[in-house]
């Protein structure tokens, strides 16, 4: 086995060994980055140094004001508004409750950009309240973990951020509006399951549509929706990099929830900035020490050999795609997202791009099979975190999600095949796509 073969095997050999451990996931990465580079012969210098590379980014600036934006907007009095917005839209449907839960998703998914964020706040809230009006309880948390999977897409998503500074030249504006369309889908997808599911069971519908009520829920939740207009029409429209409209957007939302819906005191603003602090550190150490571990995968080749290695099981563009997506599904059942972000896009970008896959459609996709993979046992975050808030043993939960996974992966593979639902707005709006 030659030298630069046999530091790949311990460098990939060694993360997934510690990853089936449990090691923390940082760790995971630091270590076999540390023996990948004594098995190269490489000064460990190079290790403070390539962390420091992974985190020198004026656009990874916009990370933590976005998770700080979606803290404080979360516990600032806004999924009540939001909820009632999604009701006066949809509430009149059969199992009405549900198409709530997943519209309100798309619209707390547009301000928190957290899955784990809107199963806490939306689920606390929905999930009794559909119990109480005769929905199954592990079908009402089935809903509302798969429908938290919206937010991932639309934005502003700092897991977005993450994936246009690791592939290095996408715009992020251009992955801002290439999410609208996915969200929307997979929020129709999941409304289709839902409504089959409702007429089966025969859920309770709501109160007739009413365009009054509606407009009167519309002013009302204006001043949330106006934070993902800043965000969104500041990139877009060139007014402000993504991360000046982060920060603008985080002093917004200070206003918005200490001083417009009164929903957070000063007592809560630092409580949450205290979890932000957490969230924080997690992420960037991730980040750093990607940056080191992609360091070694570029000087190993290993994005080469794995291109070599795929196309070589088939010519087959439709294949590769689905070997892509089958891949990255795996990472999702053993990985949390921003690793599987930081570690596989290298590895796997040249790959999609070289069957004609967009980089920013690939993004789409990525985040779509990280979202699945939170909901996937033995590491779904998400997962995790309905069931606890259900109460609900987390099997009867997975047994309740299964059609629910069935539209998401109806939706990954719409993403896969059709690149227009992704990339027809970011062309529209004049970027290169």
């Amino acid at each position: 086995m030659s030298g630069e073969n046999l530091s790949t095997l311990i460098l990939l050999g060694s993360f997934l060994l510690m990853v089936f451990l449990r090691f923390p996931i940082a760790y995971s990465v630091g270590i076999s980055t540390v023996l990948c580079l004594i098995s190269m012969g490489q000064n460990l210098t190079v290790l403070p140094l390539q962390m420091h590379h992974g985190v020198w980014s004026f656009s990874l600036m916009a990370v933590p004001f976005f998770i700080t934006m979606g803290v404080l907007m979360g516990s600032g009095g806004i999924s009540d508004k939001l909820i009632a917005l999604a009701n006066s839209l949809v509430g009149w449907m059969r199992g009405g409750l549900a198409m709530v839960n997943i519209v309100a998703s798309y619209f707390f998914g547009g301000i928190s950009g957290s899955a784990s964020a809107d199963t806490a706040s939306l689920g606390s809230i929905l999930i009794p309240m559909m119990v109480d009006q005769g929905y199954d309880v592990d079908f009402s948390t089935a809903v509302t973990i798969t429908s938290s999977c919206e937010g991932l897409l639309v934005p502003p998503s700092h897991n977005m951020v993450i994936y246009a500074t690791t592939a290095g030249g996408i715009s992020v504006g251009a992955l801002f509006m290439a999410g609208y369309l996915p969200g929307a889908l997979l929020a129709i997808s999941l409304m289709v399951g839902s409504y089959i599911i409702s007429v089966k069971r025969n859920y309770p519908k709501g109160e007739k549509f009413s365009i009054v009520k509606f407009l009167k829920q519309l002013g009302t939740s204006f001043w949330a929706l106006a934070a993902i207009l800043i965000v969104v029409v500041g990139v877009v429209g060139g007014v402000f990099t993504a991360t000046e409209s982060a920060a603008i957007a985080v002093v917004y939302s200070l206003i918005v929830s200490v001083f417009i819906y009164r929903g957070m005191d000063w007592k809560g603003v630092w409580k949450g900035l205290e979890s932000c602090i957490d969230t924080l550190a997690i992420v960037l150490i991730l980040i750093a020490m990607s940056g080191a571990f992609g360091y070694c995968l570029t000087n190993l080749h290993v994005p080469a050999k794995a291109a070599a290695l795929i196309t070589g099981v088939s010519n087959s563009p439709i294949v590769i795609a689905l070997l892509l997506n089958l891949i990255l599904l795996v990472l999702g059942m053993i990985m949390d997202m921003a690793p599987i972000i930081l570690i596989a896009t290298p590895i796997l970008l040249p790959v999609a791009t070289s069957i004609g896959i967009s980089p920013i459609q690939f993004g789409i996709m990525v985040v779509l099979n990280c979202g699945i993979g939170l909901l996937t046992p033995p590491v779904g975050a998400v997962l995790f975190i309905g069931s606890a808030v259900a109460k609900r043993p987390m099997e009867k939960v997975v047994r309740a999600t299964l059609p629910f996974y069935l539209c998401m992966l109806i939706t990954l593979l719409l993403l896969t095949f059709v690149p227009q639902i992704s990339l027809w707005l970011p062309s529209l709006f004049g970027y290169q796509v």
